[in-house]
């Protein structure tokens, strides 16, 4: 090894440094380093952001576009209202959740998965008095052992298979990892259910809502003919216990029940009045056909382009003195008034009715502009978006649930690669308008496309200069005399232990050229080797800061850093055991 083959090393080990010690992003690190690596002359201008062009990084991006599509036409939200549905304690709860998320987690990336079932999740553990801490952990473990059965399910994989290409290798088929990864997904939620409860905390973190108790509202929300709450009791449909929202009352045929017993049965053409946080008649207006009733006492038309915002009625306002009606703020402002707060309570009555003073908080629906035009309005003191506030397109849910059935079964025939069917699938659902082309744009998360840009581009360096090759010496070295098998274990642990520390995609990337290196020097098959690094690169359990979904549900289940430790560090043991089984079985070394 040369020169430059040090100066590889040398990057390497200050990326790997870095990202320890948490000295930047992931994405900054690795493109800090790639840049190096060209600047030092290791790699020319074409060999340095080879890696961008890779096909596998153009399909993770398509894929972000699908699943933000699913998930902004609804269909994950339907799938996610009907998991719980009849389920009450902890035990069953965990049965209902586990499986259909490792099963979905297999066709879509796991982390838009995570990120809108976790509200979901939390919501229903507060609503039977359980803690989320005992859920969310499960949650993030579930997608990921979903993820490794197909080659689609995480980026990690995908990042696998473009090195796979990029190494002239024969592409991994689609459901390639199959064999080894679905007895992994089995023997992972198997320990998920029964022995993972034991190891959880009871522990809840509840500052979502801290801050909003003197911001609650009182909304009215109209159940449309097809909504999936028809039918249900109040108790069913999980409306009893709302955390920080109570139903007040049902109007039925010009009637009012208050107060409303768990056993009451939701009928269409109900009209359901809510007290309480913004943040859950934000989740409650994502329901199909649950519309929101607005100053005119009539249901709100929906618009994809819709928000719910807030804004605190100035004094020198003409708003003030006079009625919500009277002021005629829809046609003025081109919004509707959902609900009004003041002075720390909610204000009663038909919101059309109420007259309106200064230092009022109105929550409003609004299209997008709404923002833009009244930011320096001197009728507001201040405006402010709520959060994932988006409109649901709930008619496009069926028209995307066919272009993902499409997309997975001309992928997994083999009728085309998946960098082409995820670029077809994705454009047929911006032409389908299941998403528009600004939320397409937003839906992909750039910073892992740099990360596996700039790790396939090191990964060529440590190829190109020997790098991999001295690395693999090392590990044959120690490994190899004791047979292939150890050699691979070897190799699966290693990986596991750099997916611990790094972003799953960076280290990956930085093992599979050694991987392969390793199966040369030892005489055995380099196919068993890749699929050691594309299942150990996913199953690294035990710490919160290597993989995306952990730090999605990291703060909301108020977790430790060593919860991840007792609960994950099991499920990596178990893990490696099944994988090491099973690869030399269905990979011949």
């Amino acid at each position: 090894m040369g020169l430059e083959g040090w100066i590889t090393l040398g990057v390497v080990a200050m990326c790997l440094l870095a990202m320890v010690r948490e000295m930047g992003p992931p994405d900054v690190i690795m493109m800090g380093g790639l840049l190096t690596l060209a600047a030092t002359g290791v790699l020319t201008p074409a060999e340095t952001f080879s890696g961008f062009a890779n096909p596998a990084m153009a399909a993770v991006g398509a894929l972000f576009i699908v699943s933000a599509a699913l998930r902004e036409t609804g269909a994950l939200d339907l799938v996610a209202g009907q998991l719980f549905r009849g389920a009450t304690d902890e035990r069953n709860g965990l049965l209902r959740l586990c499986a259909p998320v490792a099963f979905f987690s297999a066709f879509l990336n796991n982390a838009p998965i995570v990120a809108m079932m976790t509200p979901t999740v939390s919501a229903w553990a507060a609503r039977h008095r359980l803690t989320p801490s005992r859920f969310l952990i499960p949650l993030s473990y579930s997608s990921i052992l979903g993820s490794i059965t197909t080659v689609i399910g995480t980026s990690t994989i995908l990042t696998v298979s473009g090195l796979v290409q990029q190494a002239g290798m024969k592409e991994l088929g689609f459901f390639e990892l199959a064999p080894a990864g679905i007895p992994i997904a089995i023997v992972g939620l198997i320990y998920l259910m029964l022995i993972a409860p034991r190891l959880l905390p009871h522990r809840a973190d509840t500052s979502e809502y801290v801050g909003e108790h003197f911001r609650e509202y009182t909304a009215s929300m109209l159940v449309g003919p097809e909504c999936p709450l028809v039918g249900q009791t109040i108790s069913e449909a999980g409306l009893r216990s709302l955390p920080g929202l109570f139903l007040v009352e049902i109007t039925r045929r010009g009637r009012t029940m208050t107060p409303v017993g768990p056993d009451e049965i939701v009928t269409a053409e109900d009209r359901l009045v809510f007290a309480g946080v913004v943040t859950t008649i934000v989740e409650l207006a994502k329901i199909r056909d649950l519309k929101l009733v607005g100053e005119e006492d009539t249901p709100i038309a929906s618009s994809p382009r819709a928000r719910m915002v807030e804004a605190v009625v100035s004094r020198s306002s003409p708003l003030v003195g006079r009625s919500v009606r009277a002021a005629a703020f829809r046609t003025t402002y081109d919004a509707a008034v959902i609900a009004v707060h003041r002075n720390g309570e909610r204000v009663p009555g038909k919101i059309g009715d109420i007259v309106l003073r200064p230092g009022d908080t109105l929550l409003l629906q609004a299209k997008s502009g709404f923002m833009r035009a009244n930011r320096h309005s001197p009728d507001f003191f201040l405006t402010s978006e709520v959060q994932e506030s988006e409109i649901r397109r709930h008619e496009k849910s069926g028209i995307a649930l066919a272009i993902l059935g499409g997309m997975v079964l001309v992928s997994a025939t083999g009728l085309y690669p998946i960098y082409i069917s995820s670029f077809m699938a994705a454009g047929l659902l911006i032409l389908t308008r299941c998403i528009t082309a600004t939320a397409s744009r937003a839906a992909v998360i750039w910073q892992v496309l740099i990360v596996i840009g700039a790790g396939l581009g090191i990964g060529g360096a440590m190829e190109k200069t020997g790098a991999a090759a001295t690395v693999a010496h090392l590990v044959s070295g120690s490994a190899g005399d004791l047979g292939p098998l150890v050699a691979l274990g070897a190799v699966y642990l290693i990986t596991v232990l750099m997916a611990e520390m790094l972003h799953h995609n960076a280290s990956v990337a930085m093992m599979f050229p050694v991987a392969v290196a390793v199966s040369e020097q030892v005489g055995a098959n380099p196919r068993a080797f890749v699929v050691a690094v594309a299942l150990a690169g996913c199953c690294a359990f035990a710490s919160p800061t290597g993989y995306q979904t952990h730090l999605i549900v990291y703060g909301p289940g108020g977790y430790r850093f060593t919860d991840f430790i007792r609960v994950g560090l099991p499920l990596d043991i178990l893990c490696a055991i099944v994988a090491l089984l099973l690869i030399p079985y269905f990979w011949p070394l």
